[in-house]
């Protein structure tokens, strides 16, 4: 059975197993930095996620590795896309486990 484009589905709606592997494999950069904050998400929301937030992380992969990298620590910066709305909630949780200045972890409750 052939896959519902992506585009079309709800953003609520659960990500395919098929459309995780795809956006995994998307989702490898050349900057280790990147690629563990990346896989500690996939770690910890892969069963979960859905399609607004695969939609999120393909903006997000456009981003050079230097500037998606200062997105990931919360640097100031000047890539838009860290303005949009789904994508600042997908942030939020890659961030959540992140150390903060203190060396405390951040906590999201």
């Amino acid at each position: 059975m052939d896959e519902v484009p992506f585009d079309v589905l709800p953003k609520q709606a659960p990500l395919s197993a098929a459309a995780l592997s795809k956006l995994r494999w998307r989702c490898r950069r050349g900057l280790l930095e990147n690629d563990l904050f990346i896989e500690k998400f996939f770690n910890r929301y892969a069963s979960t996620m859905t399609v607004g937030q695969a939609r999120s992380m393909y903006a997000l992969m456009e981003l050079a590795d230097n500037d998606l990298l200062d997105v990931f620590l919360g640097r100031p910066h000047t890539q838009t896309i860290a303005q949009q709305e789904d994508v600042r909630a997908l942030l939020c949780l890659m961030q959540a486990e992140r150390p903060n200045s203190t060396g405390m972890k951040n906590e999201t409750r």
